[in-house]
């Protein structure tokens, strides 16, 4: 099976049951995003890419932790060799931040404000990022909105003052104000992610009541002439209803304005838990859309320095896990 395959088949089931020796040091949990809440995850990868899996004793995917990294998963029958990655701070190579882990929104895909965890100090963030600082390569911040959207915009730019010392690249994904992405790039940013989450405003408006699918759209047209086209990015929730054709357009106009979309599959939480996630064969279909409208529009996702599109954790990437 090749890793295209392979990766497409697990995000399309999206957790594993962790089996063998001692893990601590592989073991990721998540204030927010796909997990948030959840019993944690682990970063498998063959050395052709990673692949982020939520641990669940009834998964029927199984990894054995060998020792020392090493693990074997077995799926379908098959024995597949590999090794878990090392996490530094929610990812590999990354100090990946929830500053707010409280939400006054309440979209429906996700568990945020149900597990509201607080909002992190400035110390105790900056403590945070020292105790990694050597071993990755960039910052990146993601927030709730705790109280509303500028009030949690100013919390995350003094933050960002703050973490400019570590003199490591930052991506920033929050919720964006009228002048989000002017006052983000004023402040150093290398790149950030604004989440047009879903493939039309009909399904956003449904899922994410009280937001504004047009503030998301203008701050992505406003950011790329600013941090440059292919540092701009949003996520695409796959498994919200939208049609492949629906997923498609939305593919097409964020490449044709310089974003690279992220196809995030649904992972079935807060409102949506009983939904199911997508199947592996829809999204090896819509990767090559994705990477057909990207290289129509001349965009590399392996420049990317931050955030999920460095990662590639949760997310079938053209460019790092297959060739463009």
């Amino acid at each position: 099976m090749d890793w295209l395959s392979l990766k497409a088949r697990l995000l399309a089931e999206g957790t594993a049951c962790l089996a063998g020796a001692e893990a601590a040091p592989y073991i990721s949990s998540s204030a927010a995003g796909p997990g948030a809440g959840g019993a944690g995850s682990v970063f498998f990868s063959t050395g052709k890419g990673r692949v982020r899996l939520s641990l669940d004793h009834e998964s029927p995917i199984e990894l054995v932790h060998l020792g020392a990294g090493k693990a074997v998963l077995n799926l379908d029958g098959r024995e597949i060799e590999g090794y878990l990655q090392p996490v530094a701070l929610h990812c590999p190579r990354q100090a990946y931040l929830t500053l707010s882990g409280g939400c006054v929104y309440r979209c429906k895909y996700c568990e945020v404000p149900a597990v509201t965890s607080g909002r992190k100090n400035p110390e105790q963030i900056e403590a945070m990022v020292e105790s990694v600082a050597d071993h990755i390569d960039a910052i990146s911040i993601t927030s709730g909105v705790m109280y509303d959207v500028q009030e949690e915009e100013n919390y995350v730019l003094a933050m960002i003052r703050r973490l400019q010392t570590f003199g490591i690249p930052l991506g920033v994904s929050i919720f964006p104000g009228q002048h989000t992405a002017e006052r983000l790039y004023a402040s150093g940013v290398a790149e950030v992610k604004f989440n047009v989450e879903a493939a039309t405003q009909e399904i956003f408006t449904g899922m994410c009541p009280g937001l504004d699918w047009g503030s998301v759209w203008k701050a992505l047209e406003i950011s790329v002439p600013l941090f440059g086209r292919g540092h701009v990015f949003s996520n695409l929730i796959i498994g919200l209803g939208e049609t492949n054709k629906e997923a498609e357009h939305c593919i097409r106009v964020l490449c044709e304005k310089g974003v690279i979309p992220v196809l995030r599959p649904l992972n079935p939480a807060g409102d949506l838990k009983t939904w199911k996630r997508p199947s592996a064969e829809r999204l090896i279909r819509l990767f090559s859309i994705h990477k057909r409208a990207l290289k129509d529009a001349g965009l590399d996702p392996r420049a990317a320095v931050s955030m999920c599109v460095a990662c590639t954790g949760c997310d079938l990437v053209p460019g790092r896990d297959a060739p463009l």
